[in-house]
């Protein structure tokens, strides 16, 4: 089977992440996957709802991104939910946990995509949450937004 992805495309995105955090700092990771995993990524099988990093003993680990068993590997499947090794350089993870640990900030997946070489990478961020009235006050500049672009559209037309 053969999947022609444009490449840095994403695959997937997590939505809720830019609905619920500023975003700050951003990193391209690699993933540690089984090989059923990736070809289950390639389908677009691939879920961030409740996602989060963490840095646990020097290295960072993806928990909660659920890729769905691959059917036609094995039996023998991966667990759906495990927690997944992000590959970055200990100079990297030194200085991400350095920045967690002073502003008590998440670190926060944000895309998850192959690059120009065809490697799977997935994008983490710094997050700060939003408050109630941050998230209203996105919502109404996002509706004001899109007001403006229709009476810009009615305008040309």
């Amino acid at each position: 089977m053969c999947y022609n992805f444009p490449m840095s495309q994403p695959i997937a995105t997590n939505k809720k992440a830019y609905h619920n955090f500023f975003l700050a700092d951003h990193w391209e990771c690699g993933i540690a996957l089984t090989g059923g995993e990736i070809k289950s990524v390639r389908a677009g099988q691939v879920s961030f709802k409740n996602s989060f990093a963490r840095i646990e003993e020097g290295e960072i680990f993806l928990h909660d991104l659920h890729i769905l068993p691959y059917k036609e590997a094995s039996f023998m499947n991966d667990v759906p939910d495990r927690p997944r090794k992000l590959l970055l350089h200990k100079k990297e993870i030194a200085k991400i946990d350095g920045k967690v640990k002073e502003r008590g900030v998440a670190l926060v997946p944000t895309k998850l995509y192959f690059n120009a070489r065809g490697f799977l990478k997935v994008e983490i961020a710094l997050g700060k949450g939003k408050k109630v009235y941050d998230k209203r006050e996105d919502i109404k500049t996002r509706a004001v937004d899109r007001g403006l672009k229709r009476v810009l559209k009615q305008r040309r037309a």
